[in-house]
């Protein structure tokens, strides 16, 4: 899999990445600034996380990357290597066998063991417990007991764990599965161990959480004030460049924007709608990390109105995806040729062909053919997230191309959306999006193609023989075979077009004058630990 940095303006679709809190500036808790000093610190802009611990984070990815560290980790070619294990193995890629390094301490003084891991998962699957990453585990045996359809689980423990020694376990999976050893890489934070003390009280570890990482927590958290983190001593990892990170939370994307162009804080996420100057404005400064995202237009399937394969192929002919992204992401997304993103291996670009192409003429002879459209195409997506120009952009081609009404609406912010799409009660188009957890076809088409897969009610489309086909594909253990058989995946799904795919993503950082260089990970996400400074800085 190749991965292309780019030094253009780029789009993050930052309602990822929506900023939250008060406070700005890169100084230290004491009120010392971060430059000069003899210490090598960074200051980042984030949202407020308010869950810090690895199975239940949303929006505390980075500095979950900071505090803990992977099992295995993926680099920005896609490459897999261990790293706080020795070795995972397996014969028949359904059981595997993880050896974990010697000689690994969590922040607290207490050894990283077998039982860590097998404890903390157990923990991440424990349906009482509701932890939102939990489905990253639901290949497990085991895992439908720990969550039963109906009342209290019987046991604690998944059946599909079990510790051999002291840095030995095995994980039975459900089915085989080749991608495994990527999927407990840095994306999936429900696979992190915790120490033995976090299990006596969840709330006082999610103030101040303790992890096997390069940076350990000096303060404890408290809502919508700064995070931090300072290199621990005893990591036996990799030696992170600089000595201090400190996440500062925002509530709003463009204050943490010219922040950075004052030079009050170091790194911040390109708001969309200052994509198309964030080139003028920060010149090389600006970092643009083809990323594992891709963006689709939702349709409500059990909608009589289209269910029509033509009427979707239609929808999406009529979406003039070159000029929007020239006009709203500075040239920096790729249209979509696909269902993956190009950066996951194997993904067999072009693969939707014409029906992603802008074509207005035969998108309106194939609505016609089909019998028209009944009504008001409305697009629903959620407000307050950037996204208004992109989704009138939508609507004003489907009215023009397709001669129908079309209007895009907002929800009133991102949890209005979200329980309305969960609920199945959309009537139009909608938002639909994923961001990969690990580079790899399975992540995307799970998500958004097998129930419970992720992504609920993305799009939704959930056909036995697609599942089956995924399944098959899981099984392939060699690279090649496996990304030619999620390939077939999307020749399948592409014959029902279940919903138009939209964007390959681009994410976007700036950075202040202080920082050299800004590395990039598996997934689009800078890699904090190890940006390098200027000299002096």
């Amino acid at each position: 899999m190749s991965r292309t940095r780019l030094r253009l303006a780029a789009g993050a679709l930052v309602i990822a990445v929506a900023l939250t809190a008060c406070g700005s500036g890169g100084s230290d808790p004491d009120g010392s600034t971060d430059a000069g000093g003899p210490t090598a610190a960074i200051s980042v802009a984030i949202t407020d996380p308010v869950q810090l611990i690895p199975g239940r984070q949303t929006v505390a990815y980075d500095f979950n990357m900071a505090v803990w560290a992977p099992l295995t980790w993926v680099d920005d070619a896609g490459e897999t290597s261990m790293l706080a294990a020795e070795s995972i193995e397996s014969e028949d890629a359904t059981t595997w066998t993880i050896t974990l390094q010697d000689g690994w301490t969590f922040q607290d003084g207490t050894p990283v063991t077998a039982q860590s891991y097998v404890d903390s998962w157990n923990a991440v699957a424990y349906g009482p417990n509701a932890w939102e990453n939990s489905g990253q585990l639901a290949n497990v045996v085991g895992y439908t007991d720990l969550n039963p359809a109906e009342g209290e689980p019987a046991t604690t423990e998944m059946s599909g764990l079990t510790v051999v020694d002291d840095l030995t376990f095995t994980v039975e999976l459900t089915g085989p599965d080749g991608q495994f050893p990527m999927q407990v890489s840095q994306g999936q934070t429900a696979m992190y161990p915790m120490p033995e003390s976090a299990f006596d009280d969840f709330d006082a570890y999610n103030t101040h959480p303790v992890g096997n990482g390069p940076f350990q927590l000096t303060n404890d958290y408290v809502e919508n004030e700064s995070l931090v983190v300072e290199r621990y001593d005893d990591y036996a990892g990799t030696e992170p460049t600089v000595d201090r990170i400190t996440f500062v939370p925002y509530t709003d994307t463009t204050t943490a924007y010219t922040d950075v162009q004052a030079g009050n804080i170091d790194i911040a996420g390109v708001p969309a709608a200052r994509l198309p100057q964030a080139s003028a404005d920060f010149g090389d400064r600006l970092y643009s990390f083809e990323a594992a995202g891709i963006s689709y237009l939702g349709l409500p399937l059990t909608d009589p109105r289209y269910a029509d394969v033509r009427v979707r192929q239609a929808i999406s002919m009529a979406i003039d995806r070159d000029t929007i992204n020239e006009v709203i992401y500075g040239g920096t997304f790729t249209p979509a040729t696909a269902l993956t993103p190009a950066v996951e291996a194997g993904t067999p670009e072009g693969i939707c062909g014409e029906y992603c192409e802008y074509d207005p003429e035969a998108a309106k002879a194939l609505l016609d053919e089909a019998g028209g459209f009944d009504g008001t195409i409305d697009i629903y997506y959620p407000g307050g997230s950037g996204l208004d120009d992109l989704y009138n952009a939508i609507a004003n081609n489907l009215r023009q191309n397709l001669g129908v009404e079309a209007v895009a609406t907002p929800s009133t912010d991102w949890a209005e959306f979200y329980d309305t799409r969960l609920a199945g009660n959309l009537t139009g188009p909608f938002f639909s999006r994923w961001g990969a957890l690990y580079p790899s076809q399975q992540n995307t088409l799970r998500a958004f193609y097998v129930e419970n897969g992720g992504c609920a009610n993305c799009i939704p489309y959930y056909e036995p023989e697609v599942a089956e086909l995924i399944a098959a594909a899981d099984a392939e253990v060699e690279p090649d075979a496996a990304a030619e058989a999620y390939a077939a995946v999307q020749e399948r799904i592409i014959q029902d077009f279940p919903a138009p795919p939209l964007f390959f993503e681009t994410y976007s950082y700036v950075t202040s004058e202080r920082v050299a260089e800004l590395p990039t990970s598996a997934v689009g996400n800078p890699t904090y630990t190890a940006v390098v400074l200027n000299e002096g800085a």
